[in-house]
């Protein structure tokens, strides 16, 4: 299956195969929130609290806002294992039974 990501204003296929990260980012004294927002690096943004984003994103777009020291990132985890604490920790708070 494919899934389309948006790079700037452009549709980026993206096979699921690809490897994705679950990552914290901090920005670096040369950035800021707003300023990661506003690139055109086609992250999900799953959660924003403070001056720190959860992002689902490539391995490829984590380097590059190493490289260009624009965030601190952090990776938590790869979106498999992040998917199977979930739905263990769904099941587990089910009594057992799996939510669909």
């Amino acid at each position: 299956m494919i899934s389309r990501a948006f790079q700037g204003g452009v549709g980026v296929a993206m096979s699921e195969s690809e490897n994705f990260c679950i990552a914290r980012l901090t920005p670096t004294a040369a950035s800021s929130i707003d300023a990661l927002l506003a690139l055109p690096l086609g992250m999900d943004v799953w959660e924003r609290r403070g001056e720190v984003l959860v992002v689902r994103a490539s391995e490829a777009q984590l380097s590059e806002l190493e490289r260009r020291r624009l965030a601190h990132v952090e990776r938590l985890s790869t979106q498999a294992e992040f998917e199977a604490r979930a739905a263990r920790r769904a099941t587990r708070d089910n009594g057992g039974r799996r939510s669909e």
